[in-house]
């Protein structure tokens, strides 16, 4: 697939503003926009975008007219998409990047191959404001039937693109940055339709175009299981990830899955068969912070704990999809929750509840490593240094010499000049405590 970036053709310092100052840069292109309608030519305007505005004049739509053609009523629609050929995948696309939250500011938008609107999901601010330029269901958003935009130019092009601000034909468009990218069918690449996602300027991201192309080829992946006969959760099989999530994955029940490994350097699920299925950092770090709070978390707050101010919601949603093919319906949305029983397969949670039932040698066992390793996300290090305190704490309390050696003897307690001291209280000045203080006392010093 032709990736198109946008429809600017201005130097890479200018389009960047559409991110860093999109009201300045809103400002410009609206000048330009003045302009080419007048008859001049402007580079901020590209060559394809202006034959497109020129087509869209010629076939009668206004800059000043914002009303779509219609091709058929919202309640028609509602009948058509029941077995519309894309239905499978919209569950998954909603969870994707689907916002129907009161402060909810972008609309996500599923069009059929024409580019007629069948589905709509927004906050109810964000259907307001589409509303009134009656960004509705049953609408053509056509270059015929509204001029140029993100969703006719997929239509034009075959490829996945934007539209900001005053790249739209129409005035009353201007006010809205559009990313959109066509889905088509997986086996025979017939064009099956288009996904847009819009919204006010200052949701643009560098993100978002990267995001709506894999929240594309999840849409795909689903309709080609259901093409093959397969069904959306036919891949499930049977137990209590038969749920399903409503995202139309095939997922894995959760009684297939022996574990879950969080501790060290490469986090996995591990599944009863005894398949290993690697996770990637990011999504492992997703699983450690639902273990660490039993009422869950929103999307916002896992993309700040994560990602720090620049986190986005539909960034998250798109790693949390891919979790689910892995762990099913054991992770629960709004917000979201990791199971109880998946909870309990998780090797940190095995060291917190020996810990919580009085076993510090059963919970040393358990810790051979810390708690994913290379996280340098902040929080994931104050829970990666919780659980070593936990751990610490309760073996210094128990002070038994074969386990106050285990911890000396381990990455994590190899530092612990305290535990050297204990252990030397209750055996003495012996060659081992000699050598576990010598490594203790290195360690300590190349850390100064």
């Amino acid at each position: 697939m032709v990736e198109v970036s946008s429809g600017t053709a201005g130097t890479g310092a200018t389009s960047a503003l559409r991110f860093s100052d999109p009201v300045m840069y809103s400002r410009m292109l609206r000048h330009a926009h003045e302009d080419v309608i007048g008859g001049a030519e402007r580079a901020e305007i590209t060559t394809d975008i202006q034959e497109s505005w020129r087509r869209s004049l010629a076939l009668g739509i206004s800059p000043d007219q914002h009303s779509p053609r219609h091709v058929r009523e919202p309640s028609e629609v509602r009948a058509l998409r029941r077995e519309h050929i894309l239905s499978p995948a919209i569950p998954a696309l909603t969870e994707l990047l689907g916002d129907d939250s009161d402060g909810g500011r972008q609309l996500l938008i599923i069009t059929d191959a024409a580019g007629e609107v069948l589905w709509r999901i927004g906050g109810r601010n964000a259907l307001t404001q589409a509303d009134s330029l009656e960004f509705t269901e049953g609408a053509d958003w056509s270059e015929s039937g509204i001029g140029t935009n993100a969703i006719s130019e997929v239509l034009r092009t075959g490829s996945a693109g934007q539209l900001f601000s005053a790249e739209h034909l129409v005035r009353t468009h201007h006010d809205w940055a559009c990313t959109a990218a066509p889905i088509r069918h997986p086996l025979t690449g017939e064009l099956l339709g288009v996904l847009d996602v819009s919204g006010p300027l200052t949701t643009l991201t560098p993100d978002s175009l990267r995001m709506v192309r894999c929240a594309v080829r999840a849409a795909e992946e689903i309709l080609g299981r259901t093409a093959a006969g397969r069904g959306p959760t036919a891949a499930a099989g049977g137990g209590l990830g038969t749920q399903g999530d409503g995202s139309g994955v095939g997922h894995e029940p959760v009684g297939a899955i022996a574990g879950i490994e969080l501790l060290g350097e490469r986090p996995a699920v591990v599944h009863a068969d005894g398949r290993r299925v690697p996770l990637t950092l990011r999504r492992a770090e997703i699983l450690a912070l639902l273990c660490s709070r039993q009422q869950g978390f929103s999307a916002d707050e896992l993309a700040y704990e994560l990602y720090g101010e620049t986190g986005t919601a539909a960034t998250v949603r798109i790693e949390m999809h891919r979790l689910r093919t892995v762990l099913g319906s054991a992770i629960s949305s709004n917000p979201y929750q990791l199971a109880d029983p998946v909870r309990a397969l998780v090797d940190a949670n095995q060291v917190l509840a020996a810990l919580r039932c009085g076993n510090a040698p059963q919970a040393l066992a358990r810790y051979r490593a810390p708690l994913l390793s290379r996280s340098t996300a902040r929080a994931l290090e104050l829970l990666r240094e919780e659980l070593n305190a936990a751990v610490r704490t309760a073996l210094l309390t128990d002070s038994s010499s074969a386990a106050l050696s285990q911890w000396l003897a381990s990455d994590m307690g190899a530092a612990d000049t305290e535990a050297v001291a204990a252990l030397q209280a209750l055996v003495g000045a012996v060659p081992q405590v000699a050598a576990f203080a010598a490594r203790a006392r290195r360690l300590d010093d190349a850390l100064l």
